[in-house]
């Protein structure tokens, strides 16, 4: 279109000029139709930028309109329903597939299990949040919320779901790094590595915690932990408790890399001679049903994270002495190694940790409930690797080798053990 408005002025130039022109006006012509066409291209671009620049404003104009939309529907939530904005949801879906080959069984098993696990989390205001969550499983075993297909008394019959979780967290904005959790709540202590060796990461215990981080320096970091945990309450007599500590430093190097180093303190308070309900031994000395020791526990632990061939890599350990047993089955060890991290689709991890535990140096029913089948007294290796499949979709395969009962008739255990793990 612009190129025939152009060639269309230039047709009525020319039948404005004198119809028959002299020889000698001849060139002063042409140089003036040189001009004119000059003058239009310059006309074109001047179009050709005005176009852009109006298409550029109503871009500009659609953005804002369309924000506008959006905070005028936001305005217009009902008061009764805007509490929905203080929600979130999330939880987990796991399929797993366990092979078990343990000598003081009589056959090897294959099982099929699942975990699902549902979780909501609630801004009550600026300085206090509430957590709870829905969770799969057999029992109401504190180490485990996986269910056994085609495990009950009936077959398919349906299954039961758990209060995993149910607890308040206050965070008060004149302390930042301040946290008071009140409730059943997930672990507060860090654990190195991730490391089961005292707590299993499925246990929720149920209390009071305190937890306060602060900044030592620009590269330092310190984190004190606090808890009062009741495990069994009794209306005739003393609860059986735990009282917990923990002290922990971070340095960031300026590479990149980082160490963690702290104690831990866990005073199991009358524990020794009572029998606790919904735990099982797994391994501790126990005398008709009743615990033969009480557990006082010292942890110290160490964790180095480093770059190694461009990918993320830790080293950490833990050890473990329980100051109150009445025998030499009193320590527990830990040592472990992570490469990379599968976060990303097509991103992997492998994992690693070789562990011994002494029959009493924790308490059996609360430690990592795959290890030599759950409980203490065993030792050996646990390889592990992780794939991304997908975002939120991760395939994992473990395998222990281990030895249970080592204090003893020293039993082999094998177990294999094949995730899909689904989360939202």
């Amino acid at each position: 279109m612009k190129k025939w408005i152009a060639s269309l002025i230039i047709c009525l130039l020319f039948a404005v000029q004198t119809p028959v022109a002299k020889a000698n006006e001849t060139a002063e012509l042409k140089q003036q139709m040189a001009q004119q066409v000059k003058m239009l291209e310059q006309m074109q671009k001047r179009l050709e930028k005005l176009e852009t620049e109006q298409t550029q404003q109503n871009q500009e104009i659609q953005k804002e309109i369309a924000k506008a939309v959006n905070e005028k529907e936001f305005s217009s939530v009902p008061d009764s329903l805007k509490w929905a904005q203080n929600i979130k949801w999330g939880g987990d879906f796991r399929y797993r597939y366990e092979s078990i080959d343990d000598d003081t069984k009589a056959t090897k098993r294959d099982r099929n299990r699942i975990r699902a696990r549902l979780k909501l989390k609630a801004k009550i205001n600026d300085e206090w949040d509430a957590t709870f969550r829905l969770a799969s499983g057999s029992s109401d075993s504190p180490t485990s919320t996986n269910q056994t297909l085609g495990s009950g008394d009936d077959s398919f019959s349906s299954h039961e779901i758990w209060l995993d979780q149910a607890y308040v967290n206050y965070h008060p904005t004149w302390k930042p790094g301040l946290n008071v959790l009140l409730g059943k709540m997930a672990n507060p202590f860090y654990k190195v590595g991730k490391n089961q060796l005292i707590f299993d990461g499925d246990l929720s215990p149920e209390g009071g915690a305190v937890t306060y981080k602060w900044d030592v320096s620009d590269s330092t970091s310190a984190k004190l932990t606090g808890g009062a945990f009741w495990l069994s309450e009794r209306s005739t007599e003393a609860d059986t408790s735990i009282f917990g500590i923990q002290g922990l430093l971070r340095h960031d190097f300026s590479d990149g890399n980082h160490i963690v180093g702290g104690l831990s303190y866990y005073d199991f308070g009358n524990i020794q001679g009572k029998g606790l309900s919904g735990i099982h031994a797994k391994g501790n000395s126990q005398t008709g049903g009743l615990y033969d020791n009480d557990y006082d526990i010292f942890e110290g632990f160490a964790e180095y994270g480093f770059s190694l061939a461009d990918r993320p890599a830790a080293i950490y350990g833990s050890y473990v002495n329980n100051i109150a047993a009445s025998n030499s089955e009193d320590t527990a060890w830990l040592i472990g190694a992570k490469y990379n991290k599968a976060k990303k689709p097509g991103s992997w991890e492998l994992s690693y940790n070789y562990r011994e535990v002494d029959k009493d140096a924790v308490v059996g029913g609360l430690c990592d409930s795959d290890f030599v089948g759950g409980g203490t007294d065993g030792k050996g290796h646990v390889f592990g690797f992780k794939y991304q499949l997908a975002k939120n979709v991760q395939a994992g395969l473990h395998y222990f080798i281990n030895e249970k009962n080592v204090s003893s008739t020293k039993d082999d255990f094998r177990m294999l053990q094949a995730d899909l793990v689904y989360k939202f």
